[in-house]
């Protein structure tokens, strides 16, 4: 049976169609891409082009069925109005309104992934993370577009599936419960700058020790210096404390606060010998001679008994080790010298008397920052004994062997 000329030219048609909607779909991504490539090349110098292939995919894929859509209506017009082909046109312009509606939002999806990339690479992005934001929007965008194929499908107008909306508000706020909670909190952490991306936080209930990695629309990433990955409900930095170091980290310096406890046996008054000993310690010995003509002087004038060295003012080899400690710590490359600066004595207890630290290093990396204070602390507990001191320690078994043995063991 021979087919008639006009069918043979309706299947030419719809082949011409198909290359059509596929040559605008290939042109348009390249075009689309090449222009979103060199466009974002000038704002952010990225290599990374996930984003950019993907919106202009989503493009070109709008473009091919808005082609489709006109070349399909030019179709049914040629193939006549008999009621099949109205039938065939009703359900092709329904399922391509239903397809264009997916491609509407699914683009905006695209744009709003690239839109926040952008703004990752500016100099606000990490004080004022957006991430949160831009999936609430991705939230509404999805409801709209369910709101549009429902309506689409039911035949119904927008404004009358909105109006049955009501009933089901509750519904809603139950299941979109995290989201609406993570978006205030969201809000909240950005307008008063609790927390920001490459924060050092530390959240005992939930183990978070470490660097923010993430703020999203529920929750908050912490990369703990094990490297583990440590997941915070945000809602929960609003509601729950937790100590947050940016304020360390801002301020161009790390606390060092540590403690040496000293053996209270081995303090004791200076005698002349022990003087000229610390007189020729570098650090010290415009101190020792400052103090020693204090003394004299004061003990000069008040006529005090020099036989006993209870009387009158004495230096004795604990202040002078704290003057010592003092003095190295000024000298020291690697501490801020115009922040905090003590060197002080804590309430004796019965492990010793505690002296205490409490200086600031300049550099806040932690590696850094352990080896300075390691160094610090070995040369100080290498020199206690040149002040006719010891470090208090908890005697062990060793001891408690020479004590009752001697050194031999015999």
């Amino acid at each position: 049976m021979e087919i008639p000329f006009k069918q043979w030219f309706l299947v030419g048609l719809v082949t011409f169609g198909f290359i059509l909607v596929a040559a605008v779909y290939e042109i348009g991504r390249r075009l689309i891409y090449q222009a979103l490539f060199r466009l974002l090349d000038l704002i952010v110098k990225d290599e990374t082009d996930t984003e950019e292939r993907q919106l202009s995919t989503r493009l070109a894929l709008f473009l091919a069925i808005l082609c489709l859509s006109v070349y399909s209506s030019f179709l049914l017009k040629l193939a006549g109005s008999g009621p099949t082909q109205q039938i065939v046109q009703g359900i092709v312009a329904s399922t391509l309104k239903l397809i264009l509606i997916v491609c509407v939002g699914s683009n905006l999806f695209a744009l709003l992934n690239l839109a926040h990339r952008i703004y990752s690479f500016s100099s606000a992005a990490n004080e004022i993370p957006l991430k949160g934001v831009v999936q609430v929007i991705k939230i509404g965008v999805l409801f709209l577009a369910g709101l549009f194929l429902a309506a689409a499908v039911l035949e119904q107008k927008v404004a009358v599936l909105l109006s049955g909306l009501g009933a089901l508000s509750a519904v809603l706020m139950l299941i979109f419960k995290d989201s609406v909670l993570g978006f205030v909190a969201g809000l909240q952490l950005i307008a008063n700058r609790m927390v920001a991306k490459g924060d050092w936080i530390e959240m005992p209930k939930y183990g978070a020790d470490g660097d923010v990695v993430d703020i999203a629309l529920t929750t908050v990433k912490v990369q703990n210096w094990d490297k583990t990955i440590t997941t915070i409900p945000t809602y929960a930095l609003i509601s729950e404390s937790f100590k947050n170091w940016r304020g360390m980290q801002e301020s161009g310096g790390r606390r060092i606060k540590r403690i040496i406890n000293l053996d209270l046996s081995s303090i004791k008054f200076c005698d002349q010998q022990m003087l000229d000993q610390f007189a020729k310690i570098r650090y010290i010995a415009d101190y020792i001679k400052q103090k020693q003509e204090e003394v004299d002087s004061y003990n000069a004038a008040n006529q005090v008994n020099q036989v006993s060295l209870v009387n009158g003012r004495r230096l004795t080899n604990v202040g002078t080790f704290r003057a010592y400690a003092e003095a190295y710590l000024r000298n020291h490359p690697d501490i801020h010298q115009s922040m905090t600066f003590l060197v002080r004595h804590r309430q004796p207890t019965e492990h010793g008397l505690p002296i205490e630290l409490y200086v600031f290093s300049r550099d806040q990396v932690w590696a850094n920052y352990e080896s300075i204070q390691a160094d610090i602390f070995d040369h100080l507990l290498a020199v206690i004994p040149e002040f006719n001191l010891r470090v208090f320690q908890a005697p062990s078994g060793s001891d408690f062997h020479q004590f009752l043995y001697g050194e031999s063991g015999s």
